[in-house]
């Protein structure tokens, strides 16, 4: 493929080596019109194929240690996910198997054997209700009063206020706020969104890297230290005991640097003794970069040119 020599040029092999670590949440098996831009297992299946073709895929564990030694190959990339949704299983790993891929998948445990994300009671809440309107003023949500649900683009919009008016606030409030709008839209949303155990354990025996993204997800910046340390280590201890592995890896919830975690939540995750730990900064990790604040991208093209043209502005700009 003509891009590869570019790429080689910006994502040299050795002591000058470029690790470019791509990050997903979900592949859905078909088209939601929620969320029309949500990637499709198709989709998925051509970034396999591009990724296979342009870049050394490496799991992120050999990639972060060889990053350490010098000893990165040309174009080298891992793929990860964050959450652990069940169709990173159903759909991601199946995929993943054909192209000889292996994927990092940060789990956030206590969603684990029918667990529900708060983000996704508010998406269901509001995709399942059958009312043209939610009055939110009786929940005393800050910027939130009656919401028009007539159409996909009005249930498209309220999703994304509601998500933004509750991303920050702290665990308890937020999960509480959530079940209030569950109840609000009278909706019971589904059980079934994320991974089981023995769906995790399948997905390692198939060479797949589990890391730890905390038990509840929560936006560590809200946390004290104690509680940032809880929420990690807790994530980490509940997966070794799934696993019988060590657990050395590990993403930030949300991830955006100084806004969604802290210089002390880096610092904990580095005293918890992991190897590594992701960031959702765009950018491409250099030998220089600090291995507790690596960076991820995701090239959002449909195209193989396109998508490797992004890929090296990616490189280019970090």
């Amino acid at each position: 493929m003509f891009l590869k020599t570019p790429l080689t040029l910006l994502s040299p092999s050795g002591s000058r080596a470029r690790l470019s670590i791509l990050i997903f949440h979900r592949v859905l098996s078909s088209r939601d019109p929620l969320f029309p831009s949500e990637i499709v297992a198709a989709e998925f299946e051509n970034i396999c194929v591009w990724m296979s073709a342009m870049f050394n895929v490496l799991r992120l564990d050999d990639a972060v240690a060889r990053l350490a030694s010098d000893s990165l190959p040309a174009r080298a990339a891992c793929i990860t996910f964050d959450d652990g949704y069940a169709d990173n299983f159903t759909e991601a790993t199946p995929i993943l198997r054909r192209h000889g891929l292996q994927a990092t998948f940060y789990i956030a445990t206590g969603y684990l054997d029918g667990g529900r994300m708060w983000n996704d009671t508010i998406i269901e809440s509001i995709r399942l209700t059958r009312q043209p309107a939610l009055d939110f003023a009786s929940l005393g949500i800050d910027n939130l009063a009656i919401l028009n649900l007539s159409s996909i683009s009005e249930r498209r919009s309220a999703i994304d206020i509601i998500l933004r008016s509750l991303k920050h606030l702290r665990p308890e409030h937020r999960l509480a706020l959530t079940e209030e709008v569950a109840d609000l839209a009278n909706v019971n949303p589904s059980r079934d969104l994320m991974l089981t155990s023995d769906q995790v354990r399948r997905m390692h025996a198939d060479g797949m890297l589990i890391g730890a993204h905390t038990v509840t997800h929560p936006i560590l910046s809200t946390l004290s230290v104690d509680e940032a340390r809880q929420e990690v280590d807790k994530s980490r201890e509940s997966i070794e005991c799934l696993l019988g592995v060590p657990v050395r890896h590990f993403a930030y919830p949300n991830g955006k640097p100084g806004l969604d975690y802290s210089d002390d939540a880096v610092c904990v995750v580095r005293d918890l003794g992991f190897d590594s730990a992701v960031s959702t900064a765009w950018g491409a990790a250099s030998r220089a970069t600090d291995r507790f604040q690596l960076p991820r991208f995701t090239p959002w093209d449909l195209s193989p040119t396109r998508f490797g043209l992004r890929m090296m502005r990616n490189l280019w700009s970090s």
